[in-house]
């Protein structure tokens, strides 16, 4: 990538932080999968036989919470795709035409993978 150092270093550390902030989003409803790399598991609920109510609360609650954790998982695995990249040394670089991410795109989503033209 022909991307100054300087902003590539700018980047990963804007990544790291963004990457801090989804993983204790997720640590705030879901724990890490030991047997599967990058999986949250929302927790669920312990249930009250006697609070049918509060029960059927905390069950709704964690139908709402698994589309947010599969949103924040893919969130991270774009964020670790791109620190990996930094550290190839191939950031930047669009994953479908090879030609090089615009700095604006990166700027707004730096865990871009494909250019503004390939972008699906």
């Amino acid at each position: 990538m022909t991307q100054d150092k300087t902003f590539i270093e700018q980047q990963g550390t804007l990544l790291k932080k963004e990457k801090e902030t989804v993983e204790n989003a997720l640590k705030g409803f879901a724990t890490k999968d030991q047997k599967l790399k990058g999986d949250w598991d929302t927790k669920f609920p312990e249930l009250n036989s006697t609070d049918l109510e509060g029960s059927s609360d905390e069950v709704e609650e964690y139908g709402n919470l698994l589309p947010v954790e599969f949103s924040l998982e893919k969130r991270l695995r774009d964020i670790n795709l791109a620190l990996s990249k930094i550290v190839k040394g191939n950031y930047g670089q669009c994953e479908k035409c090879q030609q090089e991410i615009p700095k604006e795109r990166l700027i707004v989503y730096p865990a871009a993978q494909t250019c503004n033209k390939c972008k699906q």
